[in-house]
């Protein structure tokens, strides 16, 4: 699994500091440190839970963790590691047997930290009633493995186009626009008003496929929700299907001038830059960094679904994000008080904390009235269900990704042809490489 993968959706500062393991309460020890000690009820017992980190005060698992040692008196150690060697390390301490009782995982497969890849190895335990019952609609099978639930969705993540909505009043768009021709001539009227209508980091792979993951809500999933389980069945292909009107979309965007200018060597710093200083009206990015651009820039963002194409209706693009996951190698103790927190959890009021601590949405419980102001342009269609996850987390290997991402790049660049990129794709799916 790439780094850009599982930092996917842990707000927008990506670097990472080293730190130790931290006690909620003091005198709990995980199942490769001598196991727990049994009580009399088993979900008191206490667990350890292991969590990637993206910086020292950025740590919802670790807050929700000491919500739930505050009201229980459960104890609870956190084991936190720097996002760029989360994967590593629990890897490591999984085939050594001495992982912690609680850690957070990807959903779907074919990559190294992910629940069915880990699942399948025989490292994790089956989880209770309510960890599935808050697993969205059509997104069950990145959670488990024939039929059996090994992963509790931790939130919803959004992946939109944040939209500077004063921004783009200055160039006479009053609104952001309904469809995707709509959009081409907006970008027109952003070029006449000395801004673009996109920044993309073009030279970062990972966010030119997260341009065209965005497109393929409504040009792939929403016609086909089961679409990557038709591609697995071979019944279908990229070359033949809805993901060669995302590119071509992106090529049309491109030829309009909706994406800055050198959009091709654009960078991170180009999406913040842009937006911060109003030359750009949206980026596609996960949607926390709505919240975070925002305050650090002093500009006015939302998240927004991209524009559908004529005949469609909107959809967006939001996947259940990190998932929880026990150890199969724990303690029972551990294991009943791992599973305790995991129900706790999953509760509307819990999965509300956890959601306004990472700057995502709520897993259950969600509607119009309590998402972050960031997310109301897109609340309506989560309260409704109208969107999918992410589709590479149910995809059979990264290299599928990287043919879409670097692909892309390619078409900045006028090296790489529609028809190459899908073929790229059909490849490497069946594959791997």
């Amino acid at each position: 699994m790439t780094q850009s993968t599982i930092d996917r959706h842990v707000r927008w500062g990506l670097l990472a500091v080293p730190l130790t393991g931290a006690m909620i309460l003091s005198g709990c020890t995980g199942a490769g440190e001598g196991g727990n000690t049994s009580s009399a009820d088993p979900a008191m017992s206490g667990f350890t839970l292991m969590v990637p980190q993206a910086n020292d005060v950025d740590d919802p698992y670790a807050k929700l963790a000491e919500q739930y040692s505050e009201e229980t008196g459960v104890e609870i150690e956190v084991l936190s590691y720097p996002s760029e060697n989360y994967n590593q390390q629990l890897t490591t301490q999984l085939q050594a047997g001495n992982a912690a009782d609680l850690m957070v995982l990807i959903p779907g497969g074919g990559q190294a930290v992910t629940v069915q890849t880990i699942a399948e190895g025989g490292f994790l335990e089956p989880l209770g009633e309510a960890s599935a019952a808050i697993i969205p609609s059509g997104q069950s099978d990145l959670f488990g493995v024939d039929g059996t639930i090994y992963g509790q969705p931790t939130a919803l993540a959004p992946t939109v186009l944040v939209w500077n909505g004063p921004g783009g009043e200055e160039v006479g768009i009053d609104d952001y626009p309904a469809t995707f021709e709509e959009m081409i001539d907006d970008c027109a009227a952003a070029r006449e008003g000395g801004k673009s209508f996109v920044v993309v980091a073009g030279a970062i792979s990972f966010n030119t496929g997260l341009l065209a993951s965005i497109i393929s809500a409504t040009r792939v999933y929403q016609g086909d929700p089961d679409w990557n389980q038709q591609r697995s069945a071979g019944a279908v292909t990229f070359a033949d299907s809805g993901w060669r009107n995302v590119l071509e979309d992106i090529v049309t965007m491109n030829d309009a001038g909706c994406f800055q200018d050198g959009a091709a060597g654009g960078t991170f710093d180009s999406i913040t830059q842009g937006l911060g200083g109003q030359t750009a009206l949206s980026a596609p990015v996960p949607g926390s960094a709505a919240a975070q651009i925002s305050a650090n820039a002093g500009v006015d963002l939302n998240a927004q679904a991209f524009p559908p194409a004529a005949g469609q209706e909107p959809y967006a693009l939001v996947s259940a994000s990190y998932a929880w996951s026990i150890n199969a190698a724990a303690e029972d103790d551990a294991k009943a008080s791992a599973q305790a927190f995991l129900d706790w959890a999953a509760e509307p009021a819990q999965a509300q904390t956890f959601a306004d601590l990472s700057g995502l949405v709520a897993i259950s419980g969600v509607t119009t009235d309590n998402v972050a102001p960031e997310y109301e342009p897109i609340a309506d269609l989560i309260e409704a269900g109208d969107y999918t996850g992410f589709p590479v987390e149910s995809w059979p290997n990264p290299a599928v990704y990287d043919a879409l991402s670097v692909g892309i790049q390619g078409l900045f660049t006028g090296q790489r042809t529609v028809d190459q990129i899908l073929d790229e794709m059909d490849t490497a799916w069946d594959t791997g490489s």
